[in-house]
């Protein structure tokens, strides 16, 4: 498949996914997007596919929000459709069987925190800026900000950065819980590739199901959440992976997973 706005990079069931429109810092339009659909439809049926990483080509940018030179022709219907398409797309990298990374180096604004929010984890580079900075368009974030991102960081700090728009650093998007960790530029591809690697180890059909526990869990009552976990448990116990991962703690060796 021709990628024009994306580089693939696959490595050991290692997937580095770039955004590679760096001359206008990496803005996603709507071929970036259709491209993100078709690698994702490929993903959700690649078992050799372990781990996906995520980042922005250059030193400058992650994603720093969607393409707004198609913005002043669009209709409100155009509108949308557009937020549709994009909350499906971020809704389907949410929900990919893998576990998914964002390493941010740059501006991750609108569009491009919105797709922070929507991966599992997040690595940023001290040189990081996040915001949702719709608001400054007389616009809101449509594809997805103004669900997940108080669903991350809480209620009152999501309407405080959706409404000021104002820019915020790495260190603060740690303190907030939109990133797990911080690391020096230098270091964010190598953390980013070591994580990978210590789940791409793991057992990925544990990994899936923790993945939808965990997210199907999220926001229900505890005693509608913990029959999920239940279920996963137990489906985990059906597994050729379990019986690996038993029996190599019992024979104190590496396990070697299958993903059966």
């Amino acid at each position: 498949m021709p990628l024009n706005t994306l580089r693939v990079e696959r490595t050991d069931g290692i997937v580095t996914v770039t955004f590679n429109r760096p001359d206008v810092l990496n803005a996603m339009n709507p071929e970036m997007a259709g491209e993100l659909s078709r690698l994702f439809e490929e993903f959700e049926h690649d078992a050799a596919v372990r781990v996906i990483i995520f980042t922005g080509a250059g030193d400058r940018a992650f994603i720093a929000g969607a393409d707004v030179k198609g913005f002043p022709a669009l209709t409100p219907l155009e509108a949308l459709e557009a937020s549709r398409r994009f909350q499906s797309l971020f809704t389907r990298l949410e929900r990919l069987p893998q576990p998914t990374i964002a390493a941010v180096s740059g501006f991750a604004f609108g569009a491009g925190c919105e797709l922070i929010q929507a991966c599992d984890l997040a690595i940023a580079s001290e040189n990081a800026r996040f915001g949702q900075p719709e608001v400054n368009l007389g616009i809101i974030p449509g594809a997805g900000g103004t669900q997940r991102l108080a669903r991350l960081v809480g209620l009152r700090r999501a309407k405080e950065i959706c409404m000021t728009g104002d820019i915020f650093d790495a260190r603060e998007a740690y303190r907030l819980g939109l990133v797990n960790r911080v690391v020096p530029h230098d270091r964010l591809m190598p953390e980013a590739r070591a994580l990978a690697e210590k789940l791409a180890a793991k057992s990925p059909v544990t990994l899936r199901l923790l993945k939808q526990a965990i997210d199907e869990g999220y926001g229900l009552p505890l005693e509608a959440g913990l029959p999920l976990e239940a279920k996963a448990w137990a489906v985990a116990f059906a597994t050729e992976d379990r019986t690996e991962g038993v029996a190599a703690f019992l024979e104190k060796r590496k396990a070697a997973f299958k993903g059966r």
